[in-house]
């Protein structure tokens, strides 16, 4: 863990000082949304603080790009970000603690702040619009407020499915059979608030039983080709035929439509599938909160939320006056677990750790 904090460590400081995650790059999309919401006068712009903010952002990397790029230019706060996958950022934020880097962390399942307000690494905040926000998509002090929600599933590809005679899985305990071996794509918990989101969905479909879950997960294991580093790795990749079936939420498998990879649907296991709420928080002994505080108020607002599907995010906002792109899924049309933030964030780190002792490195 360690060396994985150095290195992390390393390569965000290499990301911010050679700019490669300034806005000033941003892509014409980014620009012309950023445009659009200036002139929408879409969210409350407050204090600039020092007049410099640097996101730690966990959501793809078109998305992260084009709110910051929006946020500079309606809000005239220089902004910069990282992208980090959900594991990653918490070990970059553990290993920055004693003089932090960021301001805020934008996006990523909420069970990662938890894990990170455990060990001290996000503060409290109630943005201006918290109120506005359901009370189950935020924690009830403010530690966390969600900025969408999205559902898990597969994203299958029919043509590699059809080309090998394989039936189209229909359930969690379809992907363990030995039909599927070297079919499956899924990150790595370790890395991927995605990855963790089904690694947990198991320990609930199994009431919490930590052993039976761990039986499925090698079971599991055994038909996964490799292991990304990225939740929405395994939906290209399964676009692209490397593997028939990627496990990843399913807003990345229509965004993955959209770029291309036609033979892709989504497939909803009918067991019941997990979900995440999308958090946003303020950084323990942020360099800037009150720049922080602004951003963490603008993103709540309704253009901030209705930016997400230009950037071909399509996770439903957490603001009920935002309008929901015709390309979400619906959480209400999901058969859905019980999922149990609260456990799932408090129980991370354990989780994580057996997976990575004892499944990720067994034979295949």
């Amino acid at each position: 863990m360690r060396s994985l904090i150095a290195i992390l460590s390393a390569c965000a400081i290499l990301v911010i000082s050679c700019g490669g995650a300034s806005t000033s790059g941003a892509s014409p999309a980014a620009s012309a949304a950023a445009s659009a919401a200036v002139a929408a006068n879409s969210g409350p712009c407050g204090a600039k603080g020092s007049g410099s903010l640097t996101i730690l952002g966990t959501p793809q990397e078109e998305y992260i790009q084009g709110i910051a790029k929006a946020f500079e230019a309606e809000c005239g706060i220089k902004t910069s970000y990282v992208r980090l996958s959900s594991g990653e950022a918490v070990a970059k934020l553990t290993a920055d603690k004693a003089n932090p880097q960021f301001s805020v962390w934008w996006g990523g399942p909420a069970d990662g702040y938890i894990a990170a307000n455990n060990t001290g690494l996000i503060e409290a905040y109630k943005p201006k619009l918290f109120d506005k926000i359901p009370a189950q998509y935020r924690d009830a002090n403010g530690v966390w407020t969600g900025i969408y929600v999205g559902a898990l599933g597969l994203a299958v590809n029919t043509k590699i499915l059809a080309a090998k005679n394989l039936p189209e899985p229909a359930s969690w305990a379809d992907l363990a059979k030995p039909i599927y071996k070297g079919q499956i794509s899924m990150a790595h918990p370790a890395s991927s608030g995605t990855a963790y989101t089904m690694v947990a969905t198991q320990a609930f479909l199994n009431n919490r039983d930590i052993e039976k879950t761990f039986a499925y997960l090698k079971q599991f294991h055994s038909n996964v080709l490799q292991y990304q580093k990225t939740g929405a790795a395994p939906a290209r990749l399964a676009g692209q035929g490397e593997v028939a079936i990627g496990v990843v939420f399913s807003h990345d498998t229509v965004a993955a439509i959209d770029e291309g990879f036609k033979d892709l649907k989504v497939v909803f296991p009918s067991e019941g599938t997990g979900y995440e709420i999308g958090g946003e928080a303020l950084v323990k002994n942020a360099p800037d909160p009150v720049a922080g505080k602004t951003f963490l108020d603008w993103a709540l607002g309704v253009r901030a939320q209705e930016l997400a599907a230009t950037f071909k995010a399509y996770q439903i906002p957490t603001n009920p006056d935002a309008k929901v792109s015709d390309k979400s899924v619906k959480l209400s049309s999901v058969k859905t677990v019980t999922y149990d933030f609260q456990w799932a964030g408090d129980n991370k780190k354990a989780i994580v750790d057996r997976f990575s002792n004892e499944v990720a490195p067994a034979p295949k």
